[in-house]
């Protein structure tokens, strides 16, 4: 994929260049950001940002990785960073009523995500709302790994750690979901 690609021209400022290259990521960006972020409007607000700061930064990729690694390092730390803010705004709570607070968390455990089908949507969500109460690196290598089908070595260097490290978290979020999707289904499909 990185191939196709003229990271010199990329640096110089070619517009041309820039456009392949978000028509080669941009989908690829948003779907990532979509599974971290589990909302569309979050996830095209990221991944705007992901973009802008792959043009304003592309003078600083060293080729130490693939593009695609870089790009998808930068969507990783976009997408937590949102997540870090959103946080803090709900920790702090400015304006926002009790009533309304609680209608915010309801949308998150109910996300749909676009690419399930019809049929497979409740079990998708249940699914979605188990991944994201993992540990955010647990999420995050689950997510790249599962989601994405980015290998060991791609994920280590996206989320700049060790390939035993992902291998762990990894090996964390299956035992992890297994508890939390055995308790549901123990539950709910009797």
């Amino acid at each position: 994929m990185d191939d196709f690609l003229d990271i010199e021209a990329l640096k110089k400022g070619s517009q041309s260049a820039f456009n392949s290259l978000l028509s080669l990521f941009s989908q690829k960006v948003y779907n990532l950001c979509l599974r971290i972020l589990q909302n569309e409007q979050d996830a095209e607000d990221v991944t705007q940002e992901v973009f802008t700061t792959v043009y304003l930064s592309i003078h600083q990729f060293k080729g130490d990785s693939k593009l695609s690694t870089w790009i998808y390092r930068i969507s990783v730390n976009k997408s937590q960073e949102f997540i870090r803010k959103k946080n803090r705004k709900k920790r702090f709570g400015f304006g926002v009523p009790i009533d309304k607070a609680e209608s915010l968390l309801e949308i998150s455990s109910n996300f749909m995500h676009p690419g399930f089908e019809l049929e497979n949507q409740e079990r998708g969500s249940i699914l979605l709302a188990a991944i994201n109460t993992l540990p955010e690196n647990q999420k995050i290598a689950f997510t790249l790994f599962n989601m994405e089908g980015i290998p060991y070595e791609e994920i280590a260097q996206i989320m700049n750690t060790s390939i035993s490290a992902v291998e762990s978290l990894l090996f964390r979020a299956r035992q992890n979901l297994k508890k939390k999707l055995s308790d549901y289904y123990e539950e709910n499909e009797q």
